[in-house]
């Protein structure tokens, strides 16, 4: 293979989905050998010297800073991406942008949608290459599904329901991260999580024109992490100090998309039983799929009725290949028959994980 062009990376913010990212990128070497660039780990930003020490001994990474801008003005770095917390990313993202630095940010864009606009805004006028967080629209049967909508194969679509359920913030002896304080996070699980919902249905089914929601905070404190220590998935103890939690725990809406269809959202961090639970059912006239991120190789798929539908010979999933429709609910395994299965591992049902979405995220990038 010939040498192949570098794309220099800064990574700002190095706790877990700093690390996340660094991983991936790492790994795209060895899971796409058509990649058009190689992606080369040159600095590493962090508040806390020892992540950055960390990302220099273990990651790979030329070397690391305390100091943002050093990492974004850094000669050899095309990229920067940016996994601080929600209200650095306007600072961050329209610094790089300045500089000329392609910029991928974890979401929400903006800890506000003022924020996201300015954003926005700065990165066309610089006119560099952006991507976002949602690394779940990039799961192999969610891209499966989109190519089962756009072929019609469900008719017309009338109902969208979406949801993002996690027991993250239902201790609450969970420490107070930024993500449960406003001036940290701009909205709670509106942004954390039920922003991920949302990208998936209007990738899925289309822009949203009509919406009315609620909000509600259950768990109003928690206690304080000691500073450069901590995340949300961590516990303090019973007579700790306790600061208030200044945004939401919970976010539902109906809402009405352009195509005429209507929808119902849920998302909650405080709730009990659902693990991780970010998960679509869209219905149409001819048939319907749901899908789980907690089961997130199956898709459950309802045909009914003669048409034309993926897997006539085109290599698709076999239940659905032989042209047969069958009324009731069929379980579809994930494979290297959908997009992106195959790079990781061979043949039907030979599951892949989170992080390989951050793979093919990044790759995407």
């Amino acid at each position: 293979m010939p040498d192949l062009p570098r794309v220099g990376i800064a990574v700002i913010g190095f706790g877990w989905m700093g690390q996340a990212h660094s991983r991936s990128y790492l790994r795209i070497p060895t899971l796409f050998p058509d990649r058009p660039a190689e992606p080369e780990l040159v600095i590493c930003a962090d508040n806390v010297p020892a992540r950055g020490e960390e990302a220099v001994r273990s990651f790979g990474f030329a070397s690391s800073t305390v100091d943002p801008a050093e990492a974004i003005e850094h000669p050899d770095v095309d990229a920067v991406v940016v996994a601080a917390p929600n209200m650095l990313h306007e600072e961050l993202c329209v610094a790089a942008a300045r500089a000329g630095k392609h910029i991928f940010c974890e979401k929400p864009v903006g800890g506000t949608p003022e924020q996201t606009a300015r954003i926005e805004k700065a990165a066309r006028e610089a006119g560099v290459i952006t991507g976002v967080g949602y690394n779940y629209r990039w799961a192999p049967l969610v891209l499966y599904a989109r190519e089962l909508i756009e072929q019609g194969t469900l008719g017309t679509i009338t109902n969208y329901r979406g949801r993002f359920f996690s027991m993250y913030g239902s201790d609450p002896l969970g420490l107070l991260s930024w993500r449960f304080e406003h001036d940290g996070a701009g909205y709670g699980v509106s942004s954390d999580i039920l922003s991920h919902s949302m990208d998936l249905a209007t990738m899925l089914n289309g822009p949203i024109t009509e919406l009315v929601g609620l909000a509600e905070t259950f768990i109003p404190e928690r206690p304080r992490p000691k500073p450069g220590e901590g995340t949300h998935y961590d516990r303090g103890a019973p007579g700790d100090p306790t600061g208030p939690v200044t945004n939401e725990d919970y976010a539902g809406c109906l809402v009405r998309f352009a195509n005429g269809s209507v929808g119902t959202f849920e998302s909650s961090r405080a709730i009990v039983g659902p693990q991780s639970q970010m998960a679509f059912e869209i219905y149409g006239t001819r048939g319907s799929l749901s899908w789980n991120l907690e089961t997130m190789n199956e898709m459950q798929i309802f045909l009914t009725g003669p048409g034309p539908g993926p897997g006539d010979g085109d290599g698709h999933d076999a239940g659905v290949r032989s042209g047969v429709r069958h009324d009731g609910y069929t379980t579809v395994y994930a494979g290297d028959r959908y997009p992106y299965h195959g790079a990781f591992v061979p043949g039907d049902a030979n599951s892949i994980g989170y992080e390989d979405l951050k793979v093919i995220e990044d790759y995407e990038f």
